[in-house]
Parts: C-alpha cells; sequence; structure tokens
C-alpha cells in the first residue's frame, strides 16, 4: 500500500509531492487513532480523516492538485471562522488553499481543525491505532502536474 501511495504522490511535480507529504504528516499528527482514508479521484489525491473505515464518518482531509494543496472541513459551514479564513459557500463544505504545509499549524487553523475535530473526540478514542485505507483508485484522473505553458495557449 505505501508503495502505491508513494507512486501516486510521485505523480505531481516534486514542489506539490513534498507540499502534500508534509501536509499529509501535519494532518496525521492530530489523529493518533482512527482511520486515513484515500481516495485517488479523477480531479485529486485526497487523504481524509475518519473515526472509522466508513467514507460517510470523514470530515477534514488535504486534497492535492496540480498547482496547490487544499485542506478540506467536510462540514465547515458549521465552524465557527473569526478570520474569516474558510472558502466555499454551499451548505457544507468549507475549504483553506494552504500556503504551505506548515499553515496547518498556524493557530487559527489549528482552532479550525480542533474544532471540526471536537464532536468526534469519542468515536476516536475508541478507535483502533492510525490505519491507512485506499478506498477508491480510478483508472483515468486528469493530469497531476501543470499544463506546460505550450499547451496551455492552445
Amino acid at each position: 500500500m505505501r508503495t502505491q501511495i508513494d507512486q501516486w504522490i510521485a505523480m505531481y511535480s516534486p514542489e506539490v509531492a513534498a507540499q502534500l507529504r508534509a501536509a499529509r504528516a501535519k494532518l496525521r499528527a492530530h489523529f493518533p487513532r482512527g482511520f486515513e482514508l484515500v481516495f485517488d479521484n479523477y480531479n485529486a489525491l485526497v487523504f481524509a480523516m475518519s473515526p472509522t473505515e466508513k467514507s460517510s464518518d470523514a470530515f477534514i482531509s488535504v486534497a492535492a492538485y496540480p498547482r496547490w494543496i487544499t485542506l478540506f472541513f467536510l462540514h465547515g459551514a458549521k465552524l465557527r471562522d473569526p478570520k474569516g479564513l474558510l472558502e466555499g459557500n454551499g451548505k457544507q463544505v468549507r475549504s483553506i488553499r494552504l500556503e504551505t504545509p506548515a499553515s496547518i499549524g498556524k493557530p487559527a487553523i489549528a482552532a479550525l481543525i480542533a474544532q471540526a475535530i471536537r464532536p468526534h473526540r469519542r468515536a476516536f478514542e475508541a478507535a483502533p491505532k492510525l490505519t491507512t485505507v485506499i478506498k477508491s483508485v480510478v483508472a483515468r484522473h486528469r493530469p497531476r502536474r501543470p499544463a506546460s505553458p505550450t499547451k496551455r495557449r492552445k
């Protein structure tokens, strides 16, 4: 499994791959127990945290796109965001495009993460040691690296 995840991450530019590894490690540090659910989707490679193996129980994730890493809060619309960091205006999901993986440790973002974890605390306490589970793998997906300037002009 580790090799497969490493292969997926290697599909990104070295800069984005390094940012994804660091952001994933910082997010995992918040979860000594539970499940890291991996989704190799059409648009992005996603690492979601959940107290169970069920995808529907995941509530926070990092997703890699060709040019950036995004931190998603699946119930972000319910979070108090006094600094106005959360982007999005749907009924449920909010996100933060990370400037750097270290952004996860900034007090305002760490406070949002702590707030998102709070309703799930007991479920995580009952969960096993953090385990990674690959949930979906697609046969085709968008390119993981930005298009070259010549390709974008066409």
